[in-house]
């Protein structure tokens, strides 16, 4: 397999779990501002979205979007161990977290804080926003280490969202417990290692 990224981006939440699942892959570095590879290549013409993630099956076959990117590797796993058999309880609260941070905080983040065109009033908005979503996941986190019972996919999508307020100067000053399961998940023997590798981390 191989994965087109972009430090820090989204992308990270499906280098994360290649790791985690152990499972071979090669990864290509994407310029978002320039739309360019490494290689010089123009990234528009491998993938005419523009963004990342973008996995590249052996069989040639090119597939985007980080929540079912999650989904399709977590099956690869043994046992499913990070989003569970299908029918189960276990994968209906992964799945449904998944869906959770793909919708209220990658996209309440993204692009709204990104980008400096963005008026003050929408910015206010957004950090209230993100502040009500960041409330409720310290709550769900006081009892417990994750947020579907044992580590999952959600939590290496969650932890590459929420991360994203350290970039952006956010303060999780007021959600000890969100702040502390982020620390627990980048302790991760596999999160370290993708956070190295993209030059996030030494």
């Amino acid at each position: 397999m191989k994965l087109f990224y972009a430090p820090g981006a989204c992308s990270l939440a499906v280098h994360i779990a290649l790791r985690e699942l152990g499972l071979s892959f090669e990864t290509v570095k994407v310029d978002l501002a320039t739309h360019t590879t490494a290689d010089g290549r123009d990234y528009f013409d491998i993938s005419p979205r523009g963004y990342v993630p973008m996995l590249e099956l052996d069989d040639g076959s090119r597939h985007t979007e980080a929540g079912a990117l999650l989904q399709y590797l977590a099956d690869q796993g043994p046992g499913r161990a990070l989003i569970g058999e299908p029918g189960t309880a276990r994968r209906l609260s992964v799945t449904e977290w998944v869906t959770f941070v793909g919708t209220e905080l990658h996209k309440t983040f993204s692009p709204w804080l990104w980008h400096k065109e963005t008026a003050d009033s929408t910015r206010q908005a957004v950090r209230d926003k993100l502040a009500t979503r960041f409330a409720e996941l310290d709550a769900r986190l006081a009892p417990q280490d994750y947020l579907a019972g044992e580590f999952s996919i959600a939590d290496v999508y969650a932890f590459t969202i929420v991360n994203w307020s350290n970039f952006l100067g956010i303060s999780l000053k007021a959600w000890p417990h969100l702040q502390a399961y982020l620390a627990r998940v980048a302790a991760r023997p596999a999160v370290k290692g993708a956070l190295v590798a993209e030059g996030l981390a030494t």
